[in-house]
C-alpha cells in the first residue's frame, strides 16, 4: 500500500520513514507516536472526547494547524499492547468503548459508505437484497430464521477482533474504530461470529459471554456477505452449527 507522503508526515509532525503495520486492511502505518491511515470517509474526530473507563483509546490526532485529515490521510495516537486472542476481553472492552460512546449522535458520513463492509452491513439488516452463492444459500436461510431485534442503535466498533490490545497492568486498548450505526448487541455477535469461524472457539462460547444467539446470526450474515470465496462456506456452515441453527 502506498506510503504517507512526506508532506503528510509534517502536517502531522512526525519524521519518516513510516513502517507498514501487519493486520486490518494493510493499510495502517507507523511513524513516531502515530498511526495514519487513508481517510475512508469522515475523520473520528468525534472520538476525540470520550472519556476512557475501563479500556484505553487509541485516539484520533491533529495536524500542526489543528485538522483532522490532510491530503486524504488521518492518524491515530499509538497505544502499546499486543493483540487480545482471549474473546472474553475482547468482548468485555468493546461493551465498555460501547457504553463510553453510547451518549455520541449518529456521525455524520456513515450513509454514504460503499465499500463491502458498509454494503455486507446493509445485506444483514436487510436493508439491501442479497445474492447469496449457492454454497452461502442454505446458510443464510437457517441464520434468517433466527433473526430478532436487538434493541435500539449507537455507534459501535464493528470489527472489535484483532483491534484489542493487552498490556500488563493496563486496561485493554480499542484501536482501529469501525463505526456502525447498530445495537451493541450485534458488535458482540461480530466478536463471535469471528471466534467460531476463524478461531475454532467453542460454541459455547457465545452463552459464557452473554451473546445472544440472534446476535450472532446477524453478525455471521455480516461477515458471509463479505466473503467471497466459496470453499469458505464450511467454515460458516459449522459456526452456524454451533449456535443451534
Amino acid at each position: 500500500m502506498p506510503m504517507p507522503p512526506a508532506q503528510v508526515l509534517d502536517a502531522f509532525g512526525v519524521a519518516g520513514p513510516a513502517t507498514l503495520l501487519a493486520g486490518g486492511q494493510g493499510t495502517s502505518w507507523r511513524a513516531g507516536h502515530l498511526v495514519l491511515k487513508p481517510e475512508v470517509g469522515a475523520a473520528h474526530e468525534w472520538l476525540a472526547d470520550v472519556a476512557e473507563d475501563g479500556f484505553r483509546l487509541a485516539r484520533p490526532a491533529r495536524t500542526r494547524d489543528g485538522a483532522w485529515s490532510h491530503d486524504g490521510w488521518s492518524a491515530t495516537h499509538w497505544v502499546d499492547g499486543v493483540e487480545a486472542w482471549d474473546f472474553r476481553t475482547v468482548i468485555a472492552a468493546g461493551r465498555a468503548f460501547h457504553r463510553a460512546v453510547a451518549h455520541l449522535g449518529r456521525p455524520a458520513g456513515l450513509d454514504d459508505r460503499d465499500d463491502r463492509w458498509a454494503v455486507a452491513d446493509r445485506i444483514a439488516w436487510g436493508e439491501r437484497e442479497a445474492a447469496w452463492r449457492p454454497g452461502f444459500a442454505d446458510i443464510a436461510r437457517r441464520l434468517d430464521s433466527a433473526l430478532q431485534p436487538l434493541g435500539p442503535a449507537q455507534i459501535v466498533h464493528c470489527d472489535l477482533t484483532q483491534n484489542v490490545l493487552v498490556a500488563p497492568g493496563q486496561p485493554p486498548a480499542v484501536i482501529d474504530v469501525s463505526p456502525y450505526w447498530r445495537p451493541p448487541a450485534y458488535a458482540d455477535g461480530v466478536v463471535i461470529a469471528d471466534a467460531l469461524t476463524w478461531h475454532d472457539a467453542p460454541g459455547s462460547l457465545a452463552a459464557e459471554t452473554g451473546v445472544s444467539v440472534p446476535a450472532v446470526a446477524r453478525a455471521l450474515l455480516f461477515r458471509m456477505a463479505t466473503d467471497v470465496v466459496d470453499d469458505w462456506a464450511w467454515r460458516y456452515d459449522r459456526a452456524t452449527t454451533a449456535i443451534g441453527l
